[in-house]
């Protein structure tokens, strides 16, 4: 059986820079298209060139790679000739392979933005798709608010994308603007188009997630008969987002619905690498990847309950709609005080430590585990915490260091200039390879400058830390009350771009910090011998 060709259009330089917050520069721009290029991705829309001048820039050298870069940009304006358009000009004149020319579909919109004739609109369209076929690009034109033009107005909305497909445009791009369109209504709308003579496989779909259902949208369009789809990385864009194109490329591959029916130009090889253009692309946000996103997520083959996963080591099947693997993610049994020993050999198991069923120092840890939950420790959420109480409970942590006693004070006072100032200092005690040490340090706040002292000076250890980096704090308050007990959770890195997380509880904020501060240091000189041991090894 032949499968169907789907091509996919990846808007997250354009679409996706209208969402708040996010403002890429030129480099960024360059480098997520290469990142696009290479995954696979049919078509890049790099911007509006003359917009602005980081997408003029963009457009400025002709882009090479497998993908096709699109200028994007508006019909010509009524009353004024193809020819002697500047903005149309600028986006045929642009270094990029295509040409999307958004156009209003919806007849209330003609009027109100646009303030010409909806006859003038029609031709506007037919002339700037000729133009840009013309110059020897591909044409597309975007039906902007083609849904909603279509149920205020059938024939005219028709008329639009009619207009643009006898033009010639290559592809057809129907809009839900504004997110509202149910997939039943995709659906219908899109058949009885395709009906009335334009073909599928010069269709698109361009949908916005406002009803939390852009995915969905763009699938039911597919499966009426659109042969492009367009979205963003991690569904970024304005308002509540685009359609995610990272769930939409692995549904089109991995479910068979789709994948017997249809290629894409993405290959198994680089769905491999879907998680980490995912979280590639959110590093270079500066923002943590979303842990729940479908298929990309840290939590989307996790599971905690230990039904779960007893169920999973016998067969992974029972509790993973697709391999892991498929998508370069991978699984995780959680450690809770909700899991059984299936959850604890097999997170045991995934950190290189074997340890039977029937050994009592399972059920010590175990027990330990949940006493500690219950208590307020989160060790789901910190790994690294996990995995030295499980060392220590099996008896295999070196002593690498000792704190004797610290203590950290914050003082408020005047400088000399008569302004007031908050200081805090902390002093502590170790003991490292027998040898007895204190250390001070002063930092911005509490918690900082007991990181900054305890990290001064561990002698024959120092120069392993160097390299040691905390990249997030988080507290949770988890009663109420001055007095409430505190938990810790901290995020560490170092050079070799690995992450783990430690957790301190405490009714003190600055204890809390302190245990969590410990396990990330003493995490981190293992992770070293680990390592070590696997050069030597190799």
């Amino acid at each position: 059986m032949t499968r169907e060709r789907l091509y996919l259009f990846d808007t997250t330089l354009r679409d996706g820079q209208q969402t708040p917050g996010i403002d890429f520069s030129l480099e960024d721009k360059i480098a997520i298209a290469k990142l696009l290029d290479e995954f696979g991705f049919d078509y890049v829309e790099g911007g509006y060139p003359g917009a602005n001048p980081t997408d003029t820039a963009f457009f400025s050298k002709k882009r090479t790679g497998r993908a096709s870069f699109v200028a994007f940009g508006m019909t010509k304006r009524a009353g004024v000739s193809a020819s002697n358009d500047p903005g149309l000009a600028g986006l045929i004149q642009a270094a990029g392979d295509s040409v999307c020319l958004v156009a209003k579909s919806w007849d209330y919109h003609v009027k109100v933005a646009l303030g010409c004739s909806n006859e003038e609109n029609l031709d506007s369209i037919r002339e700037s798709v000729t133009a840009v076929i013309a110059s020897g690009k591909e044409a597309m034109v975007d039906c902007e608010h083609f849904f909603d033009g279509y149920k205020a107005n059938r024939a005219y909305a028709t008329a639009c994308a009619r207009a643009a497909y006898e033009a010639g445009a290559r592809w057809v791009v129907l809009c839900d603007t504004n997110g509202g369109t149910q997939p039943t209504e995709i659906a219908e709308i899109v058949s009885t188009l395709i009906a009335g003579g334009i073909p599928g496989d010069r269709l698109g779909i361009h949908a916005h997630n406002d009803t939390g259902q852009a995915v969905a949208n763009s699938l039911a369009a597919v499966e009426a008969g659109v042969r492009q789809v367009q979205g963003t990385l991690n569904g970024i864009g304005e308002r509540c987002g685009n359609a995610n194109l990272i769930t939409l490329a692995a549904t089109l591959a991995l479910k068979p619905v789709y994948a017997d029916r249809f290629v894409t130009g993405v290959s198994q090889d680089k769905l491999t690498g879907l998680t980490s253009l995912s979280h590639s692309f959110d590093e270079l946000l500066n923002r943590s990847p979303a842990t729940q996103a479908p298929y990309v997520g840290a939590s989307a083959f996790a599971t905690k309950a230990g039904i779960h996963a007893s169920a999973l080591l016998k067969d992974p099947r029972t509790y993973e709609h697709v391999p892991p693997e498929s998508v370069g993610n991978f699984r995780k049994v959680m450690v809770s005080d909700q899991g059984g020993k299936s959850n604890f050999i097999n997170a045991l198991k995934q950190r290189g430590i074997t340890v039977a069923k029937d050994d009592p120092k399972l059920d010590k840890l175990i027990s330990l585990v949940k006493e500690r939950e219950a208590t307020g420790y989160a060790y789901e959420g910190a790994d690294a915490s996990f995995e030295l109480l499980a060392h220590r409970t099996l008896g295999r942590v070196p002593e690498f260091f000792s704190v004797t006693s610290f203590r950290v004070m914050v003082e408020r006072r005047f400088d000399a200039m008569g302004r007031i100032r908050t200081v805090s200092e902390a002093v502590v005690k170790l003991v490292v390879d027998g040898q007895e040490m204190m250390s001070v340090a002063e930092g911005h706040g509490p918690v900082n400058a007991l990181d900054i002292a305890m990290r001064k000076d561990l002698g024959v250890y120092q120069d392993e830390i160097g390299d040691l980096e905390l990249s997030d704090y988080k507290v949770r308050i988890l009663n109420g009350g001055t007095e409430a007990i505190t938990r810790v959770l901290i995020e560490s890195t170092d050079g070799t771009g690995a992450r783990w997380w430690t957790v301190g509880v405490s009714d003190n904020i600055i204890d809390a910090s302190f245990q969590a501060l410990m396990d990330s240091i003493v995490f981190k000189l293992m992770k070293n011998r680990d390592l070590a041991g696997q050069v030597a090894a190799e």
